[in-house]
């Protein structure tokens, strides 16, 4: 089984990703499973479910949810995470059935406000985080001996399966067996924001986002290209 662990559809405010197209490119470069986490919502992941055609194909419902110290994923999920506080919505999430995900914790989030024993996974690579964000991921990862999943954090078609989560059993989800990462193109990030300017109808932000392109352009010019292939214990002396 390989898996994206972070994809987003139309439903999010700052994607414009259909579920048909999404399949279809995720099968076409490897992937056999995908998870749908939009922000705050399940639908994107529903809808998904409803389009695929593949009976080999599968189809992981979550929701990717602001909460008060940072982002978290639920998948498995039958319904929408309501709460916004983070120990409530591990409840939800668990209450369901589902498992728990911290994305780039090293991204907008208060590690130091957050349990750890309600986190089933640590999402070690995503291809919009740098090379050095995604180590620090992975060393959390170890520190609080979770699995480690990785996630394009796909919000343009270009992005789905930049990373990937592989298995040997596919029904255990909590023991990876590898993973492989690729840093994203710097224009997806850029055009995502455009794309939240647009359908969120604020001018200003694309006004800024269009001011701060070039530094980012430049910024992404002197970082190093990293790939990844291979096991979390390869880490420990590539960095």
């Amino acid at each position: 089984m390989i898996i994206d662990f972070h994809t987003h559809t139309y439903n999010s405010y700052d994607s414009m990703m259909k579920p048909e197209k999404i399949i279809a490119i995720a099968r076409a470069r490897g992937l056999t499973g995908i998870v749908i986490n939009d922000h705050g919502t399940i639908k994107g992941g529903l809808e998904c479910e409803s389009a695929n055609k593949d009976k080999n194909f599968k189809i992981i419902v979550g929701a990717e949810i602001a909460t008060d110290v940072g982002d978290i994923t639920g998948i498995f999920l039958k319904e929408e995470i309501r709460s916004r506080k983070f120990s409530e919505v591990i409840e939800e999430i668990k209450r369901q059935g589902g498992y728990t995900i911290i994305n780039h914790p090293y991204v907008k989030h208060k590690l130091d406000e957050i349990n750890f024993d309600g986190i089933d996974m640590v999402e070690g690579f995503n291809s919009r985080v740098d090379w050095e964000k995604n180590i620090l991921a992975i060393e959390l990862a170890i520190k609080y001996n979770k699995p480690v999943i990785a996630g394009s954090d796909a919000h343009l078609y270009s992005e789905i399966a930049n990373c990937k989560t592989l298995y040997d059993q596919d029904s255990d989800i909590l023991n990876p067996s590898g993973l492989e990462y690729t840093r994203n193109n710097f224009t997806a990030n850029i055009f995502s924001q455009f794309i939240k300017s647009y359908k969120r109808k604020d001018l200003d932000l694309g006004f800024r986002t269009a001011l701060g392109t070039p530094r980012k352009i430049i910024r992404r010019m002197n970082e190093d290209k990293k790939k990844f292939i291979g096991k979390v214990d390869d880490l420990k002396n590539k960095h």
